[in-house]
């Protein structure tokens, strides 16, 4: 079982990938909507995982990836991108990110992405 934090600036998005995280025994202990949010509720929560959507308004998903593993290099951080965001999703796994899922989101690969997240 993880301790999740959701960054998505799409509140059906954060619902959708909470339902499959409560309904597999994961606790979601945040949700965030900016990159800036996500940043600040990392410090706080010190989640086991997150969730980081890329494109967010403020500060989108690279740069609070970017900036929590500047922070720990030890946060296990996940990407969720649309389909066409290849290049964003190529620098956030050189950056950093543990794995990343595609919308919408297959209950199989977020679960699967979060135990690869968690070794």
């Amino acid at each position: 079982m993880a301790r999740v934090l959701i960054a998505d600036d799409a509140a059906f998005m954060r619902m959708m990938i909470k339902n499959i995280l409560s309904q597999n025994g994961h606790e979601v202990v945040g949700e965030a909507a900016t990159g800036a949010e996500a940043v600040s509720k990392w410090a706080e929560l010190t989640p086991d995982v997150t969730t980081m959507d890329i494109t967010m308004p403020e500060k989108d998903g690279i740069a609070a990836l970017k900036e929590i593993l500047a922070a720990n290099p030890a946060a296990k951080i996940i990407m969720c991108s649309a389909l066409g965001q290849e290049a964003k999703v190529i620098e956030s796994i050189r950056s950093g990110a543990k794995d990343f899922v595609v919308k919408p989101f297959q209950q199989d690969r977020v679960l699967s992405a979060v135990q690869k997240a968690l070794g």
